[in-house]
């Protein structure tokens, strides 16, 4: 081997590859709490090398998503109720405030248009589309935990982006990783499937409507009942080992 060389890390889009397909495991209940984990038969399942399994793997344990295991190796780290009510306490105070200022715009930009020429002023989008509320109907109707909870991290998405403060979004998504296994774990019932897109809509009409304590109330008691309901399950049926 030529002297000066030394071996190179795998591809980093291999690496996150490997990293979102475990957390999307884990996060759906694919891979259970307690599960336990091994480079050898996950590398064969993503036909892929070892190397980006174990960098994967690294980062799945520093954001807690797994942990070691007795003896050796690692397995899927049980749901901490305690640890995702905090997470959820942190992501309601972001989000009521993505929900405030969301709304805060909307309201300028009437008091703007109320000020033009009738001419001049053209028909506004909605902020948040309705095909992200029927979109998030759907995947509730089904069975794809993972469809909804790209329906819901959709509709969340929309609301920072119509609050126009990137710092609230960067924030926010420090926290999804967890907030998304919450939502696996609670979304696995059928019991909050619909009251959750009830909701969104009810968040979604007080933004358009430029009512912006109306819209960071509703996204904080949402976040709430969430982690309640969350909390309640995880006391009385603890995720199967």
């Amino acid at each position: 081997m030529p002297q000066g060389l030394a071996q190179l890390d795998p591809p980093p889009d291999l690496v996150d590859r490997a990293y979102s397909a475990l957390r999307d495991a884990i996060s759906e209940g694919t891979l259970a709490p307690g599960q336990r984990l091994t480079q050898e038969e996950i590398a064969a399942k993503l036909a892929v090398s070892r190397q980006p399994v174990l960098q994967a793997l690294r980062l799945l344990k520093a954001d807690r998503f797994v942990e070691d295991a007795p003896g050796r190796g690692v397995q899927v780290a049980p749901l901490d109720a305690r640890w995702i009510e905090e997470v959820y306490a942190v992501r309601s105070a972001l989000d009521a405030q993505a929900a405030r200022l969301a709304a805060r715009r909307v309201a300028a930009r009437r008091a703007a248009d109320t000020r033009r020429p009738a001419p001049a002023v053209a028909a506004a989008a909605p902020v948040i589309e309705p095909r992200l509320i029927e979109t998030g109907r759907k995947a509730a109707r089904g069975r794809s935990v993972y469809a909804m909870i790209e329906a819901d991290l959709a509709f969340h998405n929309a609301i920072y982006a119509a609050a126009a403060n990137p710092l609230l979004a960067q924030t926010a998504q420090q926290h999804w990783r967890h907030i998304r296994r919450a939502m696996g774990a609670v979304l696995q019932t059928s019991s909050l499937r619909a009251s959750v897109w009830d909701e969104h809509e009810a968040i979604a009409r007080a933004i358009e409507s430029g009512d912006a304590e109306a819209a960071a109330q509703l996204m904080l008691a949402h976040g709430d009942r969430a982690a309640l309901h969350l909390a309640r399950r995880l006391e009385a049926e603890p995720p199967a080992t």
